[in-house]
């Protein structure tokens, strides 16, 4: 296992609304539980804007509510206020192929923000956006560095990902998912 080096993750609220409680069968949520239980197991942060923290006030399960008030607890919350990259919007937005593209993008365009401004890694059950961002990070610079987990895509191998550091694998990379599909 790698050293213990703390990676500062932000963490959508779709993956603290599929988080179920110790008694969940659904296996989304077992693997979202998990996960979460993994990021405070191994010494993980978790970064928060006031608009990731709102989504998540209004969408997490119970318990992601209590994971992150152990979060809290255990100072592991990386508050983080940052500016809008205005030119980074203008890019996304105009770069997007379609109109659901760009509405897709937009609504999750302060998790990548986020990720820019900690440790590039964005944490999201959410396929569909990380398909839409990987085009797009061919014509924009600052995407193709940010690493993308899906912790219910199994395959991916999410939690040894976590044990192992959680480190910036080329393959989780935006630029080379596009490059790869």
């Amino acid at each position: 296992m790698a050293d213990k080096v703390s990676k500062r993750l932000v963490i959508d609220a779709s993956v603290a609304r599929a988080a179920g409680g110790e008694d969940a069968t659904y296996p989304i949520s077992v693997y979202c539980r998990d996960f979460l239980e993994a990021v405070l197991d191994l010494s993980h942060r978790v970064v928060m804007t006031p608009d990731i923290r709102d989504e998540w006030n209004k969408h997490q399960s119970k318990s992601a509510r209590i994971w992150l008030r152990r979060m809290v607890a255990q100072k592991k919350l990386c508050p983080c206020d940052i500016a809008v990259d205005n030119d980074l919007w203008c890019q996304v937005e105009a770069i997007a192929e379609s109109d659901k593209e760009r509405e897709v993008m937009v609504k999750d365009l302060r998790l990548v923000e986020a990720a820019l401004a900690t440790d590039r890694t964005v944490i999201s059950l959410d396929d569909k956006v990380r398909q839409c961002f990987a085009k797009v990070a061919v014509d924009v610079d600052p995407l193709k560095d940010i690493i993308w987990v899906n912790p219910a895509q199994i395959a991916e191998k999410p939690l040894d990902w976590l044990q192992n550091g959680a480190q910036p694998e080329i393959e989780r990379s935006l630029g080379f998912q596009k490059a790869h599909n």
